[in-house]
Formats: structure tokens, C-alpha cells, sequence
């Protein structure tokens, strides 16, 4: 009898859970519209100019605003998940606008600048600082052979050394191997130059050339792709790993044939993402390659220009408005040579997932 009152007792309690009362659908984007424009109106009341400002303001609130009203409505366990959610979305709209704003705004100052003349010529023999002429042609080969070499240099070595942590490594070795690779993830750009600048360029003589950034790169390069790779590894089952050996495969065979193909999508990924993260570096370049007005198409013998590079010295050296409208359009033709890479990373990870039927 006792069990037979309890579930009775229990059943108006369930009954009201189930048919408790929920903001409609559209109660959301309601508060977030009341968010915004109380929020602009504080913010021009206290007379904040920054429209970034009044942005804050509108997040806190349409935060704030969406617990009370849920709280009110829902009840407080419903309003604590609605709070999160709201957590979530200012978050991700905190980091998509700078973004957003940062392509939008270059694409504005260097759309002017882009032309047949400017991504086909050097500035070789022009006047920068009288001059709107010249163009960005030698900096665009400079990098496209700085980043190539840096790529061939670090990946296969990146590639191997998370092979190695993976199915390999055990005991002191692999934990030094590890420490690191940790450690040289947040090196310094302009450590990884000074490096290379002592030792190939001062203690075994070597000029400035592409080549030279190309190894403080690789330097920057590597520990991205050991730090990807490995993940992506691990990410393969162990089942295949044991089936193959089960079948008589080598250890080696079994990660040429199987683990690295299952992985390889993830592992392309990772190196295009590294190929991002050197080709905007600066420090490096300024200290091994040193620069040159003309096309130096040889990356192994003498100065060469780069992109990073040329919008530095035309943004901080020419310091006018022609350097001010090449530096922008040299900007915006970076952010698409990366934009093009991420996108063939993710063309290839598509192509070789299993979902495509390859």
C-alpha cells in the first residue's frame, strides 16, 4: 500500500513537470532584439563611443535578461541551462565578429590596391615613398618558396617523430622527446630566428637567403605537426592494428598500409594548419632573409622578399599613403593565400574520409 500512495503521490508531481510551462520558440531572438537596443540606448545615454561598448553591454544583458525571464517562466533548473546556452552563443559571437570585422575591414583598404600591375610586378627601380607603382610579385615568390621549404623540411620530420610517440615511444626517451615538443610549441618566433642566425649564418657562415628563414620556420612548423599528427594517430582503433597483426603484418607495414591512410585526412589537416600559423611570421623573416625590392626566385642564394615582410617595411618605413594602400592590398593577398590553404585542407580531409567512399 505504501509503494501503491507513493507512485500516486508522485504522479501529479510528474504530470506538472511534463506539462510545465516553456518559452515559446521565438522568446530567444526577442530578448537578444530587447538586449541590443536597451543595451545602445545605455550606452548612448553614458555617452560610451565605442559601438564595442555598447556591444558588451547588450551580451551581459541578453544573459542577464534570459535567466530572469526563464527563471520566471521555466523555473530555475530550465533557466540554468538557458544560461549556458546564452554563455555559449555571446561567446562564440565575441569571437566570430573581430573576424569578421578584421576580413571586412581589409578587404576595404586593399581591394583598391589589387590589380593585374600589382600582383605581376616587383618594386624593383620605383620610388616607394613618390610612387603609387610597384606591386607585390617578388614578395608573393619569396613566400609561396620560403613556406614550400619549410614544409618539406618540417613535415616528414614532424610526421616521423609522432609515429615514433605513438607506436614506439616508451620510457625516458619518449617523455624528453614529448617535454620538448610541449616546450617548443610556445617558442618565440623571434628565438627561432636568433637561433638559426647564430648558428647558420654566424657560426657556419652562411648568407641571408629564403632558405635560411625557411629553417627558422621549419623550426616554428614542427611542433604543430608533431602535436596534430600524434592526436590524429591515436585517434585510429587499436582493432586495426591488432587484425593486421594477427594476420602476420610487420609493425612497420601495419602503420604504412593502415594506420597512417586511416589517418591521413587528420594528418593533412594538421601540416596545412602549421603551413597557416608560419606563413604570416615576421621576426624570422626580418633577421635571416632580409628583404629585396627585386624577384629573387632562388631561394638559396642571396636576400629575398616576403609577404609579411614587404607590408611591414611598407606600413612602418614608407609611411604614406602609397605604403599605407600597398601594405593593405599585400594584407589582403595573405589572408587569401591562407584562406586557400585551410580550404584545400579541408577539401582533402573530405576526399579521404571514409564517408566520401574512398
Amino acid at each position: 500500500m505504501s509503494a501503491i500512495s507513493t507512485v500516486t503521490d508522485a504522479t501529479p508531481q510528474l504530470s506538472h513537470r511534463l506539462t510545465a510551462a516553456r518559452l515559446p520558440r521565438w522568446a530567444p531572438a526577442g530578448i537578444a532584439a530587447a538586449s541590443i537596443a536597451v543595451g545602445c540606448g545605455i550606452g548612448a545615454a553614458a555617452g560610451l563611443k565605442s559601438h564595442i561598448q555598447w556591444g558588451l553591454i547588450s551580451a551581459l544583458l541578453f544573459v542577464l535578461a534570459g535567466y530572469a525571464v526563464s527563471a520566471a517562466v521555466e523555473g530555475r533548473r530550465q533557466a540554468k541551462d538557458r544560461f549556458a546556452t546564452s554563455l555559449v552563443w555571446v561567446s562564440f559571437i565575441c569571437a566570430v565578429v573581430p573576424l569578421v570585422s578584421l576580413t571586412v575591414y581589409t578587404v576595404q583598404q586593399g581591394i583598391g590596391a589589387i590589380n593585374g600591375d600589382f600582383l605581376t610586378h616587383s618594386m624593383k627601380g620605383v620610388v616607394a615613398t613618390l610612387s603609387p607603382d610597384g606591386g607585390i610579385y617578388h614578395a608573393i615568390i619569396g613566400t609561396i618558396e620560403q613556406v614550400l621549404l619549410a614544409t618539406l623540411i618540417a613535415a616528414p620530420i614532424g610526421l616521423l617523430t609522432a609515429v615514433y610517440l605513438v607506436e614506439y615511444g616508451r620510457g625516458r626517451l619518449a617523455k624528453a622527446v614529448t617535454f620538448f615538443v610541449d616546450v617548443m610549441t610556445g617558442i618565440p618566433s623571434v628565438v627561432a630566428g636568433l637561433f638559426v642566425l647564430s648558428l647558420w649564418n654566424i657560426a657556419l657562415g652562411f648568407e641571408y637567403s629564403g632558405f635560411s628563414g625557411s629553417l627558422a620556420l621549419a623550426i616554428l612548423m614542427m611542433p604543430v605537426v608533431v602535436r596534430s599528427t600524434e592526436e590524429m594517430l591515436k585517434l585510429v582503433p587499436n582493432e586495426l592494428r591488432e587484425a593486421s597483426y594477427a594476420l602476420g603484418v610487420p609493425r612497420w607495414k601495419t602503420i604504412l598500409r593502415i594506420v597512417l591512410p586511416t589517418a591521413v585526412g587528420g594528418i593533412t589537416t594538421g601540416v596545412m594548419l602549421a603551413v597557416a600559423r608560419i606563413t604570416g611570421e615576421t621576426a624570422p623573416v626580418m633577421m635571416l632573409v632580409f628583404g629585396a625590392d627585386f624577384i629573387n626566385s632562388d631561394p638559396f642564394n642571396g636576400p629575398q622578399q616576403s609577404l609579411p615582410l614587404y607590408i611591414w617595411q611598407q606600413y612602418s618605413q614608407i609611411n604614406n599613403d602609397f605604403g599605407y594602400q600597398r601594405a593593405w592590398g599585400a594584407a589582403l593577398v595573405l589572408i587569401a593565400f591562407v584562406m586557400g590553404l585551410n580550404l584545400i585542407a579541408r577539401g582533402i580531409a573530405r576526399w579521404r574520409s571514409p564517408k566520401g567512399g574512398h
